[in-house]
């Protein structure tokens, strides 16, 4: 079978093409991102493999199907980027990764939360240019503290188990208990009660129409002052100039994001020899409390 690779560079190629000896497809990659622009290259290919943030909107899998596409699979667990609706009206069989490894992300979120807690990151680059002042690098501990977990799914859950180590009270919201969570002593409770009492937020559910933006202006002001921020989901979780507002007024103590509502003109490409245009974006990375990472919390060798 002819499968056409999008938004793919070719060291995660390289990849494909070794599984792939044992089944001799024909693959073919683009660098492109998918989208009603460049759909058209997938012509006469009956299968294509998209990324997190190609865009596989109506149009775009309109022209696909035209093309004589039948098959899209996905390079993540989020599908919020694909009309699904319209997929099925065009006969579209669609496949994801529903669990590549909750651990990488679960971890690498603990990892984002010990950073902020104790200002790593701003320690490590006062010491590279030689300052070994301790002045304004007092952090806490994550010991003792009320975490909330919004999303108990397969990377909710693993989160769960790293932080009880850790000796937190756990809070969650969910639309289902997760069994395990209840064991490791998880107090399912409402989004209210969860922005009231915490001390630490993390972000682990996808994105759908009831959580777009659940993190604005109004949940902010429910929050504690200094709470601390982690989103390694979905960008639009969050109302990104909601959050800068309330960083500036200290409301919100410190944020860690892997992942950011308008990234797909951002991120898994190298700007640093231009300008980036998205001003809220820029805004981010000025504040010495803010971590943003170029959402890499999937990328591990087991994942």
């Amino acid at each position: 079978m002819k499968v056409a690779f999008f938004s793919i560079k070719k060291d995660d190629f390289s990849r494909f093409e070794q599984m792939n000896l044992n089944y001799n497809h024909t693959l073919i990659l683009f660098e492109a991102q998918l989208s009603k622009k460049t759909a058209i290259l997938a012509s006469g290919y009956p299968a294509i493999n998209a990324f997190v943030n190609d865009i596989l909107d109506e149009e775009t899998l309109g022209i696909l199907h035209q093309g004589g596409t039948k098959y899209i699979t996905l390079r993540s667990a989020g599908f919020n980027n694909v009309d699904l609706k319209s997929a099925q009206k065009l006969g579209l069989t669609i496949a994801r990764v529903p669990a590549y490894s909750p651990n990488a992300i679960a971890e690498y979120t603990l990892g984002l939360l010990l950073a902020l807690s104790r200002k790593i990151t701003l320690g490590a680059t006062r010491a590279k240019n030689g300052n070994y002042s301790l002045t304004g690098l007092c952090g806490y501990n994550i010991n003792g503290k009320t975490v909330g977990i919004i999303g108990t799914g397969k990377i909710g859950s693993v989160m769960v188990k790293l932080l009880s180590g850790f000796g937190c009270r756990i809070l969650a919201v969910d639309k289902y208990q997760n069994s395990e969570c209840l064991k490791l002593g998880v107090e399912y409770t409402d989004y209210n009660t969860l922005f009231e009492q915490s001390d630490i937020i993390t972000l682990h559910c996808p994105l759908m129409k009831d959580t777009r933006h659940i993190i604005n202006d109004n949940s902010i002001s429910l929050m504690k002052d200094g709470v601390t921020l982690i989103n390694t989901s979905r960008g639009a979780l969050i109302d990104t100039k909601a959050v800068i507002n309330a960083l500036k007024i200290k409301k919100i103590g410190a944020l860690a994001i892997d992942v950011y509502e308008e990234e797909s003109e951002i991120f898994f490409e190298d700007h640093s020899d231009s300008i980036i245009q998205d001003d809220i974006f820029t805004r981010l990375l000025t504040f010495p409390n803010v971590i943003v990472t170029g959402h890499q919390a999937f990328y591990s060798k087991e994942a």
